[in-house]
């Protein structure tokens, strides 16, 4: 301290200057560095800002017209927030979404040295966290934990996350689950510098398949394999976005940067589908979906009507080598407590066969502890099998 300067050194900072590198989680290939900047940084705070406040007022709204007083202008003494971040900081969920809001908002910051579903609800309930972002699979884990039921869990008004799709029967869960909050969720990459789109409370639980709506400062269009514009409620197509938001490119790596970001719009690789209200849909990953026969298959769908059966914790569905059909569908499960693997097969098949096309319906079911998964808790499909 006695050497300290006075001031620091002006420093002349472009809003367009690289801000941060991440490195994308590589579930399909090889981490590439983000160029993240200035300019994408403070955009996704402005956009969360608002995506809030649209929920909050949606909340208002709905609790108003079922005859409860209106306090959107009353707000007292505020708490202060208290977000719990068990993903690492070196992503932009816990980085953008989380570390930078509670820092410009005033509010605490919760880290977790390891995933633990116990552990984070201890927290939880000693730092009465109010807002819980992590990866599906954790809320999942700490609804389905014994001490769910002990722990004081009331203070969180938001749970939820990113890094894949929250899975409708969880979106619900979490709905019926919180004493005074709702599920969330936001959609977003590495190269959005955060949230791309955003759903959350009442807006949610009506449309709990989606991921919400584009944020302010995002043009989106669905294209096909040919790269034209795919329009029509209904019709699906790879997610392109184009904005502030989008990173300047990959470090040290322009082909990359130019298969990634053309003509301004950026290709997440990501199939989606929109409605007339605007609400987008992600279906799979364009790399991931499973050709059987000439069909195109989302394992993604797949997921979703196993896991709506309470025999069963996860699921995920991959394509398998088959001389005749190219590839066949596979799906690799995970019981829920106390669930034996015959049961769980049956309850597997059972749904399957109910809601899903044939050419769609799993040809095997693999009964294991866990999927694979990267560092933040994103399923490897490439290691199944």
């Amino acid at each position: 301290p006695a050497n300290a300067p006075d001031a620091l050194p002006p420093v002349d900072i472009d809003p367009d200057d690289d801000a941060c590198i991440f490195y994308t989680s590589g579930t399909t290939g090889f981490p590439k560095g983000a160029q993240l900047t200035h300019r994408g940084s403070i955009h996704n705070l402005l956009n969360l800002a608002f995506m809030a406040a649209v929920s909050s007022a949606a909340a208002a709204k709905a609790g108003v017209e079922a005859g409860m007083p209106d306090l959107s202008a009353d707000q007292g003494d505020a708490k202060q927030n208290v977000f719990m971040a068990p993903t690492p900081l070196f992503h932009v969920t816990a980085n953008n979404c989380l570390l930078h809001p509670a820092t410009i908002s005033g509010s605490r910051i919760v880290l977790t040295y390891k995933w633990d579903a116990g552990r984070a609800l201890e927290l939880i309930e000693r730092e009465q966290v109010t807002n819980f972002s992590g990866v599906p699979t954790m809320s999942r884990e700490m609804l389905m934990h014994p001490d769910w039921e002990t722990r004081d869990t009331s203070s969180v008004v938001g749970m939820g996350g990113g890094g894949a799709p929250l899975q409708p029967d969880l979106v619900d869960k979490i709905d019926k689950s919180l004493q005074g909050g709702a599920p969330s969720t936001g959609y977003g990459l590495t190269e959005t510098h955060g949230i791309a789109t955003a759903n959350s409370g009442s807006l949610y639980t009506a449309k709990p398949s989606s991921c919400g709506r584009v944020v302010p400062v995002l043009d989106s269009k669905l294209i096909d394999e040919l790269g034209n514009e795919v329009t029509g409620q209904g019709q699906r197509g790879e997610l392109c976005l184009r904005g502030s938001v989008i990173i300047k490119g990959y470090l040290n790596r322009e082909e990359a940067t130019a298969e990634a970001i053309q003509d301004g719009w950026f290709r997440t690789g990501d199939i989606a589908e929109v409605d007339d209200d605007g609400y987008y849909r992600i279906v799979g990953r364009s790399k991931e979906l499973i050709i059987t026969g000439g069909y195109n298959v989302s394992p993604r769908e797949i997921d979703e009507v196993l896991e709506s059966r309470p025999e069963i914790a996860e699921a995920a569905a991959a394509g398998v080598a088959d001389d005749d059909l190219g590839e066949v569908v596979h799906a690799w499960v995970v019981p829920a407590a106390n669930i034996d693997a015959k049961a769980v097969v049956a309850a597997a098949n059972a749904v399957a066969g109910q809601e899903l096309a044939r050419y769609k319906v799993p040809h095997q079911i693999h009964v294991v502890d866990a999927l694979p998964r990267n560092a933040l808790g994103k399923i490897q499909r490439h290691r199944l099998g």
